[in-house]
């Protein structure tokens, strides 16, 4: 979001919408100074293209708080364009762009629309586009050189320096990309916008809120006809035997559910059973 490298935003969104961008205006956003450390959870473009006006909404990050936080952003540039318009026209396409990791499907790239069953549009303008960057990347790690070339402009997006250099092959938007890659590599304030270790804390946080909240639904569904003192009991037993799957131990439990030891203990015991069988 620096005006010296809007030509790389338009070198990506142009491979990502495919279209031909004219002009790009950043809109209700406080500019961020020649500082990579402060980060911004979004952005809201306006594009002048070949098909007409787009209005781009762009996130980052595949966990069960993400998509409705993602579209709460979308939802709110939709009514403010709706606000500043003179009518209900449907002439600007409203767009969330998310690049995402950790998803659970085989395609690249998904679009979705507000539709019925029989894909028919409720409106024409609010759109998604979510970029599975995994699967890109495995282009990149299979060196399947057409997927390469076609999509350079997203596999670029996860690539430490030396691999651009063999991406690039002289391509100057490449180059140019390089160049702003290692300009924020030797930016020493952004080294201290977030230690790895406060990054992982933070997703380690949000996958165990998910699976207490995944296990705590669970063991009140098989729990609801025992009563509600033997489903909350249910519960607790199903949110135990949820994160020893996921590998954590019975201290590490028992400081996120507050439950007495004995109590994981026991479940541990029979986690280890089920497993045995």
């Amino acid at each position: 979001m620096n005006e010296k490298n809007k030509d790389l935003l338009i070198y990506l969104l142009e491979g990502i919408l495919k279209v031909k961008i004219k002009e790009v205006k950043y809109l209700n956003l406080e500019q961020n100074a020649d500082n990579v450390s402060v980060k911004r959870k979004h952005f809201d473009l306006n594009l002048k293209t070949d098909i007409g006006r787009i209005q781009v909404e762009v996130n980052a990050s595949d966990l069960g708080y993400v998509r409705p936080k993602n579209i709460s952003y979308l939802c709110d540039i939709y009514s403010h364009h709706v606000l500043k318009g003179q009518n209900y026209r449907e002439d600007v396409k409203i767009i969330q762009i998310n690049f995402s990791y950790g998803l659970k499907d085989a395609k690249a790239l998904r679009v979705y629309y507000m539709q019925d069953e029989e894909e028919k549009k409720y409106v024409e303008n609010f759109v998604i586009y979510e970029i599975n960057m995994e699967k890109y990347m495995s282009f990149w790690y299979t060196n399947n050189v057409h997927e390469i070339e076609k999509n350079k402009e997203i596999i670029m997006l996860d690539l430490g320096l030396e691999e651009l250099k063999s991406l690039s092959k002289k391509d100057r938007m490449v180059e140019r990309y390089m160049e702003e890659v290692k300009r924020v590599n030797e930016d020493p304030d952004f080294h201290v916008f977030m230690s790895a270790e406060e990054d992982n804390q933070k997703i380690e946080n949000s996958i165990r809120e998910e699976m207490i909240e995944k296990g705590l639904k669970e063991g009140m569904e098989k729990g609801l006809e025992q009563g509600l003192e033997q489903g909350l009991e249910q519960a607790n037993r199903q949110i135990v035997m949820t994160m020893l799957k996921e590998g954590l131990d019975i201290s590490t439990i028992s400081k996120y559910t507050k439950l007495e030891k004995k109590i994981i203990e026991k479940c541990q015991k029979d986690f280890e059973e089920q497993q045995e069988n």
